[in-house]
């Protein structure tokens, strides 16, 4: 796996963090674009919730945090998904 960008600073209780998932990417990666838009690649396959968990497993390892420290708000079943931090 590659590494993984310092998302530490955006976990704070109650932060919200937007990111775009891409399924099935190839390859499991975490970058940060200029506009500070989060975007998670996993190899994981859009069924079954597997995506999801694959992409909060991730973006937790990046922040540095648990993974039952992230809740999914928004975008179950969407590429922008909206992360709580808790």
């Amino acid at each position: 796996m590659s590494k993984l960008p310092d998302l530490t600073a955006r976990a704070v209780p109650g932060q919200r963090i937007a990111v775009r998932v891409t399924p099935r990417g190839g390859r499991d990666a975490v970058t940060v674009d200029e506009a500070q838009q989060v975007h998670i690649r996993v190899t994981a396959p859009p069924e079954d919730g597997k995506a999801n968990a694959a992409v909060r497993k991730l973006l937790a390892r990046a922040m540095g945090i648990a993974p039952s420290r992230l809740t999914l708000v928004g975008g179950a079943t969407a590429r922008d998904k909206l992360f709580r931090v808790d």
